[in-house]
């Protein structure tokens, strides 16, 4: 995992995948250009991802990069798809101040986009919570 610097502000010369900002509202839907490239939060409960239990892949919506595998995707009870551990290579972060808290953030790391949170609070074997947003990602199935 690649870990941003600059403040917790990333720039768009950090990720090999570049759009313009009139490029990236033309290839996501305004609900996923809010939590991609705005750092949104979809409101929780709301993804069909929740539900998805398949095997497969999770892809980031914006760019196609593979993200999470289905076998390391866990019920948190939070109300939004959570997984265990990303893919190799597959997630950068960055330190998120907002709020009055500090958590840290996670974004695709071909891209940069949004994709959610990461918590020391989940399952083994790693103990970690990658809390995503469902708008930001999209299921491949295997096969």
């Amino acid at each position: 995992m690649k870990r941003l610097f600059g403040g917790g502000q990333e720039t768009a010369e950090d990720f090999p995948v570049q759009l313009s900002e009139d490029e990236w509202r033309r290839k996501l839907s305004p609900e996923q250009y809010h939590v991609l490239r705005k750092h949104g939060t979809e409101r929780a409960g709301t993804s069909p991802l929740n539900a998805e239990k398949r095997s497969g892949t999770f892809i980031c919506a914006g760019c196609g990069k593979p993200l999470f595998a289905s076998d390391t995707k866990f019920e948190s009870g939070t109300g939004w798809p959570s997984f265990y551990a990303p893919l190799d290579d597959a997630v950068a972060t960055t330190e998120d101040r907002s709020f009055f808290m500090t958590r840290t953030e996670v974004h695709c790391a071909d891209c940069g986009g949004h994709l959610g949170h990461v918590f020391p609070d989940g399952p083994r074997p790693t103990g970690q919570r990658y809390c995503m947003n469902g708008l930001a990602l999209q299921f491949k199935p295997a096969g």
